[in-house]
């Protein structure tokens, strides 16, 4: 995408500092390191850094101009110098701009969980009839709406974006600048909690998303009382869950689920029935788009898991699920139920701690164990961490579950190397800063 300086200046409502040559067409580069001839860099500011302190790199590196929201800071090498109060707040403005210029059908997803395997499978679908741009792994924020707006090609029809959130007001932001045509609020779990302090006020933030949602659009949303509760858009709405009782015939294997859904047959190369919960907001979200059912069928059943999420691998003798992006109690509960009820013995469960849960993160481990204890049996269980160990508090027999835990992913890995049998097939789920890679990557060398 390119533009005039006159439509950046425009979009913005930037003021001009110093003007000398503005000719010709430009892309806009918010990395110095990464500058094209003719480029704007446009420096973001974020906790540990301050893109300004690259400017000078910058123009050095090819770029004609630059924005700026410190009038104190100039570089005569450039030929123009643009002034906002709020350099990320420019960024949405001309991605948002570059948008209405393309005007796509907008679908936006939100969620505690569950969000990106959502965006997959919506995008797997509507791509049968519309050229579809989505966003890439999980760029949620308001940067990554940027670059996945701003690298959409001219000819796209459908636009697939997701959006998260660490606080209140973050996902309005996303949504004013996204505008969407259909919202999807996947779930609201305990995800961020820590942040949010209650359940509530994350059903308030993802019910944000419809704060800027066409009133003629169409809002796609877990079927719970709390969404209901908190939901205050007033145009069309669609509750969806697995108590409905259009869906029938629920089949669910260790590699598959299939499904009846409005009189549609339905499969999905992933088991699990969350992942069936799932594929009723891409369901929805392709009939509204006038997608016929037997195309909606055919991009389900083309639907892959992305990397590090229900990732399927043979290692070391070991069946491996890698289900490691990312984990909540909702997500890790989810994980733990398709796994144990589709997989054969013997079977493992090797999970770490879960991140952002706030003052009562060990009671949400704790109740792990008690949850895994109540509804399963005949599997062992490995957890890495300081809060993982709680999972294990949480069973009243640890004996029965050979239930250890290890401070490192390096004890982990040897442990399994030591003590698990070859023909074993194991999950991985851990927030992604466990870094539970590292645990497969040992199985590897072996």
């Amino acid at each position: 995408m390119k533009f005039t300086f006159e439509e950046i200046a425009r979009a913005t409502d930037a003021q001009v500092l110093y003007r000398q040559n503005t000719s010709g067409i430009f892309s806009i580069s918010t990395d110095s390191r990464n500058i094209s001839p003719n480029d704007i860099y446009l420096p973001l500011k974020g906790e540990k850094f301050d893109g300004h302190n690259f400017i000078k790199d910058a123009i050095q590196n090819g770029a004609r101009g630059y924005f700026t929201s410190d009038k104190n800071i100039t570089n005569p090498d450039a030929k123009f110098i643009l002034y906002v109060k709020n350099t990320l707040e420019a960024y949405l403005q001309i991605a948002s701009y570059y948008k209405t210029k393309i005007n796509p059908i907008t679908i936006a997803v939100t969620g505690s969980s569950g969000k990106t395997t959502t965006k997959e499978m919506i995008a797997s679908v509507v791509s049968e009839k519309y050229k579809t741009h989505k966003s890439i792994l999980n760029h949620n924020n308001e940067i990554g709406l940027c670059q996945t707006m701003l690298s959409m090609p001219e000819n796209t029809e459908v636009l697939v974006v997701e959006m998260g959130m660490r606080g209140l007001g973050e996902i309005e932001l996303l949504s004013k600048y996204a505008k969407p045509d259909i919202a999807i609020i996947a779930n609201t779990g305990t995800a961020h909690i820590g942040r949010l302090g209650s359940v509530k006020n994350i059903a308030k933030a993802k019910c944000e998303i419809t704060k800027y949602l066409h009133r003629e659009g169409l809002l796609i949303a877990h079927d719970t009382e709390l969404i209901k509760e908190t939901n205050t858009y007033k145009g069309q709405t669609l509750y969806v869950g697995l108590n409905s009782p259009e869906l029938t015939d629920v089949k669910l294997d260790a590699n598959s689920s299939e499904f009846t859904y409005k009189k549609q047959k339905y499969r999905l190369n992933v088991e699990g029935a969350h992942n069936i919960q799932n594929a009723l907001f891409a369901i929805n979200a392709g009939l509204k788009l006038g997608i016929d059912p037997k195309s909606i069928a055919s991009g389900l059943e083309k639907y892959k898991p992305i990397e590090k999420r229900w990732e399927i691998s043979e290692i070391s003798g070991y069946k491996i699920i890698n289900d490691s992006y990312n984990s909540n109690p909702e997500s890790l509960k989810a994980a733990a139920s398709t796994f144990l009820s589709t997989q054969k013995p013997p079977r493992v469960l090797v999970l770490g701690d879960m991140g952002e849960l706030g003052k009562d993160e060990k009671k949400y481990h704790k109740e792990i164990g008690e949850f895994l204890e109540k509804n399963f049996d005949n599997f062992k269980l490995i957890t890495v961490g300081n809060l993982s160990k709680y999972i294990i508090k949480g069973l009243k027999d640890e004996k029965k579950f050979e239930a250890k835990n290890f401070q490192t992913n390096r004890e982990a890995a040897k442990y399994i190397l030591e003590n698990v049998p070859p023909g074993t097939t194991m999950l991985f789920k851990a927030s992604r800063s466990m870094k539970f890679e590292e645990i497969i990557k040992e199985l590897e060398k072996k």
